[in-house]
């Protein structure tokens, strides 16, 4: 089975009650539920979260739920602990809580590879970078990998480093430097081997779990996408999200 799992953690700090943010009169966790759902390769779909508040909100628009633990430290470790007593599941899904858009085929692009090769554990996506902000902001990771689409480095950092740029703009419009887009698709094992695995020096230093895979020797797939999704991480995230359903909205009502 393949599962897709959506940690929802309460107590974020720059965004208190994350989870239940209002968009467009639904909670946030449920706009992240149903665009998961237009995946067409999940088989169903798990929410992990830590707060009673959540659970009843998740259990209300009819979600499968499941109470974890307040002080697991990373929204991989929820996962894991959600998913670790379930025989039927074979590759494991993390959806991001706060991506409420996220595309159904994105979901999807991460999830081919390991239908395709049994010698992949771990793939995810990767987006060329468009603008001087993302390619500044330290919000954003930034991945390079070889001519196999095999994960060699993340950093907060822009790399790979352009050194005959004169600009960021020169750098962006001349070289192909990809973001990072947090879905991860995991084989089961590999999962619950990883949470067990204390942190490393490099994702110490970066803030970035991914890192430990590759220090521990394990190759990630990185999937060139074309989707796009809104992360809602502060406030004026949140705006933002609030304002590109209006324009879902006003879309629609064109057509019409």
């Amino acid at each position: 089975m393949i599962l897709g799992v959506i940690p929802a953690r309460y107590a974020s700090t720059r965004l208190m009650g994350k989870p239940l943010a209002d968009i467009g009169g639904k909670p946030m966790i449920q706009w992240t539920y149903e665009s998961a759902r237009k995946s067409k390769l999940l088989d169903k779909i798990l929410i992990a979260v830590d707060d009673k508040r959540v659970y009843e909100a998740a259990e209300k628009f009819g979600a499968w739920v499941k109470m974890t633990p307040s002080n697991l430290s990373s929204g991989s470790d929820r996962i894991a602990y959600a998913v670790k007593d379930l025989p039927d599941v074979d590759i494991v899904v993390n959806i991001q809580g706060d991506e409420p858009f996220i595309p159904g085929r994105m979901i999807d692009e991460a999830i081919e590879p390991l239908l395709f090769d049994q010698s992949i554990q771990v793939a995810t996506l990767a987006k060329k970078i468009q603008t001087v902000e993302e390619l500044k902001t330290s919000s954003i990771p930034k991945v390079v990998f070889d001519y196999e689409n095999f994960a060699l480095y993340f950093s907060r950092h822009p790399i790979p480093f352009i050194r005959e740029s004169r600009s960021n703009l020169e750098k962006i419009r001349n070289y192909d430097i990809f973001k990072h887009i947090g879905v991860y698709v995991y084989r089961k094992e590999i999962l619950l081997r990883f949470t067990e695995t204390p942190p490393t020096d490099l994702e110490l230093a970066e803030k970035l779990e991914q890192l430990r895979f590759l220090e521990k020797g394990i190759k990630i797939k990185v999937v060139i996408t074309e989707q796009e999704s809104i992360s809602v991480d502060t406030p004026e995230d949140l705006k933002r999200a609030k304002k590109y359903l209006e324009k879902i909205i006003r879309g629609k009502n064109e057509l019409r």
